[in-house]
């Protein structure tokens, strides 16, 4: 194990992410201009996409890293049946969640780790209906758009704040650290949709762990000391294919599950670049 993810065991998580929360807010223009213009810089933003183009124009760090594209810059997949892709980013894995020799379910992490549908969504029951459905999982670095897009049309019916660790969810680390995503603080978002059951997980990672929804706002932090569930049904939000439903104030990772098995396309591979709105799967 490399020192870089030997390091993360031992550092405050939380404390270091609460300081950059605040730091990616304030507006002393010369701090917020001098953080946007590096990371532009560094990571070749385009901006050209931006419903706001002037680097400049944004109030703090964290408004330029959520901001709003233009009209049409994501749209939705002419297949009606389509899966739309949730994020901008590159696949980290996908794929079935496969049984294993104790009878439960497993989902593909990298090399030599899984975890379980359960330890992910914090609730056995919850994750009875995955047990023979399909995955992926999507890296949002700081070069991507950071909102969050419905895949399918649904109706919310839950969520869950897993409490957890706030491991940075970089490849190398993912690719180091077992059940990576099943013990960093998360944010479980449970959809009925007309496929079934599905569900968009918010996963925090260091530096940038907080997250909110389009129907409450920010949920994270605060951060949680035990699970804490919303229940939603009974409001009826219902939000459609390619809706925004959430953004991570700096980048993380976004896990979607089905409970009805999906093929994916056949790009749709670890590593591939993806796109907010773009065909990603299909129901089987």
């Amino acid at each position: 194990m490399s020192p870089a993810v030997l390091l993360q065991y031992v550092l405050p998580h939380r404390l270091l992410s609460r300081i950059v929360y605040r730091a990616t807010r304030w507006t002393f223009a010369p701090w917020k201009n001098f953080l946007i213009s590096t990371v532009i810089r560094n990571y070749n933003v385009d901006m050209g996409e931006a419903l706001e183009p002037n680097p400049r124009a944004y109030a703090s760090f964290n408004a330029f890293f959520t901001r709003a594209l233009k009209e049409g810059a994501r749209t939705a997949p002419a297949e009606a049946a389509a899966i739309a892709c949730p994020a901008d980013g590159k696949i980290s894995q996908l794929g079935a969640i496969v049984a294993d020799a104790a009878g439960g379910a497993r989902i593909f992490q990298a090399k030599g780790f899984d975890y379980s549908p359960a330890e992910l969504l914090g609730d056995e029951a919850a994750a009875a209906p995955y047990a023979n459905g399909s995955f992926a999982t999507i890296y949002l670095s700081p070069r991507d758009y950071h909102r969050v897009h419905m895949p399918l049309a649904g109706t919310l019916r839950e969520t869950v704040h897993v409490p957890g660790r706030l491991f940075s969810v970089a490849p190398f680390t993912v690719d180091a650290v077992p059940r990576l995503f099943a013990r960093n603080e998360r944010l479980v978002c449970h959809f009925d949709g007309e496929h079934g059951p599905f569900v968009v997980v918010m996963v925090g990672a260091m530096l940038v762990s907080s997250v909110e929804t389009v129907w409450s706002g920010l949920e994270i932090p605060p951060y949680a000391s035990a699970i804490t569930r919303k229940k939603w049904r009974d409001k009826q939000i219902r939000l459609e294919r390619g809706a925004e439903m959430a953004r991570f104030n700096m980048g993380s990772t976004v896990i979607l599950l089905s409970a009805r098995p999906l093929a994916f396309e056949t790009r749709m591979l670890p590593g591939a670049p993806v796109r907010v709105g773009e065909a990603f799967a299909s129901p089987q």
